[in-house]
């Protein structure tokens, strides 16, 4: 991940302190973390580093550091991969000579007769502060009065001393809880505080990713031109997963253009309304003076799950196919109503509606069952995508591919079994991965192979490889 200086967050507060007596903290959100013993200070910044890197990989992004040792003060921006950059410094020499320089001090005394005059005894040219100018070697400079009592023009534009406007008595972070989970949760519970696990800060961070409020509706589209690829599935458990963490109204459309299955897979509500129904109805829907609860007569609430669902039509006597027109006004009314919408799609990716789903799109998601033929389809459907240019091509390299384990390698048990499965889902997302801006792959779950789907029947560590999907998309609002 790549960013700019401005934009690495300042939480959580991480301090790094290095001291002359060889010890050494790296303080992370109030909490301290003792940094290993080492011979030399060189080798103790260097453990404080460790630490501070630790943390960004921990939190996947840079992050920014207070440091404090004997020779400066300053801030960095530590990379997950070790690489650092200074944002400022300013060393403690140039500081102390500074003070002294402002101080008027009184004239030495005479030597005693006989007394010998030491030669005075020149200071380390500084070269490591912006705006010094180190003396040549060999020269002196012998201050008189008038140096003494007024500062160079280079010493009163030293950082000695700051704005008011740039310091706040606030915390500028929260303090970081303590573990909740696992054998350091058991230990807060009982009464000894525990920092939590670099596992536990990292799910409480995609947490806070899809917790997030983004200003203005945003589309996700989740598309593959082979059937069997997941497409309902992860419509469905990405829906619940950002409407009960964020709050946002949420909706999930089957944007197929004949009949989909979203309807099939999640919970149906009082009425038999779908996306045609909403269509009929856009110019009412769309009028100022029309209620916000009136949405309620079209779509189908999802009770524990708390999104709604825009079914497509289920006639099956009918033959209508939904137009590129059709999906601009039920988009016109669905980001009306909602703060996020999540399209399931058909297979066709030449239907009007498809093409113009992709027209709306702020985050495209291809999910992808660990089968060679799934997993062909999907890169066929980024390469359709990016030989168009433009907005297509970059919904493609911006893409989230969510890998899921074939249900047919589980069938048999064994351990060979269950290996193999494993590692064909490894080599489909590593195959992708130099391609898109994410790839998360999602264990094998029975509770997404049949019937209605909820987020509450999923074993915990499904819910988890899920909620690290939604974070990977909601990463890209």
């Amino acid at each position: 991940m790549v960013l700019n200086q401005t934009d690495v967050p300042a939480f959580p507060k991480i301090n790094a302190i290095v001291r002359a007596n060889g010890t050494a903290e790296v303080v992370v959100a109030g909490n301290s973390r003792n940094v290993k013993a080492a011979e030399s200070l060189q080798q103790l910044r260097d453990n404080a580093l460790s630490l501070v890197v630790r943390e960004a990989k921990t939190l996947n992004r840079p992050v920014r550091v207070q440091v404090d040792d004997p020779e400066g003060q300053g801030e960095l921006i530590v990379n997950p991969d070790g690489t650092k950059e200074s944002v400022s410094y300013v060393a403690k020499a140039l500081r102390r000579r500074v003070a002294e320089a402002s101080t008027p001090t009184a004239a030495p005394p005479a030597p005693a007769a006989g007394e010998t005059i030491p030669a005075p005894i020149n200071d380390e040219p500084i070269t490591d502060v912006p705006g010094t100018v180190p003396l040549a070697t060999g020269t002196s400079m012998t201050l008189t009065p008038e140096t003494t009592s007024t500062p160079t023009t280079e010493a009163q534009e030293a950082p000695t001393r700051r704005s008011l406007k740039e310091t706040s008595f606030l915390v500028s972070a929260p303090v970081l809880e303590p573990a909740t989970k696992g054998w350091r949760g058991a230990l807060t519970r009982l009464g000894f505080r525990m920092d939590p696990s670099e596992v536990e800060m990292a799910e409480r961070e995609d947490i806070r990713t899809v917790s997030q409020h983004w200003p203005g509706p945003r589309t996700v589209a989740v598309v593959n031109r082979k059937g069997g690829a997941n497409k309902t599935p992860t419509v469905v458990m990405l829906s619940a997963i950002l409407a009960r963490y964020s709050g946002a109204a949420t909706c999930a459309w089957d944007n197929n253009e004949s009949q989909g299955t979203l309807g099939w897979r999640t919970e149906k509500g009082s009425h038999d309304k779908s996306v045609l129904d909403l269509i009929d109805s856009s110019q009412t829907l769309l009028s100022p003076s029309t209620n916000a609860a009136e949405i309620a007569n079209f779509v189908h609430h999802q009770t524990a799950d708390k999104f709604d669902v825009l079914r497509s039509d289920e006639n099956e006597e009918g033959d209508h196919e939904v137009t590129a027109e059709e999906v601009d006004i039920a988009h016109q009314v669905l980001t009306r109503y909602y703060r996020l919408v999540i399209m399931d799609s058909g297979n066709t990716a030449r239907a009007a509606n498809w093409r113009r789903m992709i027209d709306h799109t702020d985050q495209l998601v291809v999910p992808v069952t660990a089968i060679e033929d799934r997993a062909e389809a999907a890169r066929l459907t980024l390469q359709t995508l990016e030989s168009r240019g433009g907005h297509d091509a970059e919904l493609a390299r911006n893409a989230v591919i969510i890998v899921s384990e074939s249900t047919d390698a589980k069938r048999a048990m064994s351990g060979d079994a269950l290996k193999r499965a494993k590692d064909e889902a490894q080599r489909i997302a590593d195959g992708f991965a130099p391609y898109v801006r994410a790839v998360v792959r999602i264990p094998y779950d029975p509770a997404l192979v049949n019937g209605p789907i909820r987020y509450e029947a999923l074993q915990p560590a499904t819910q988890r490889a899920w909620l690290a999907a939604a974070a990977a998309v909601a990463s890209g609002f």
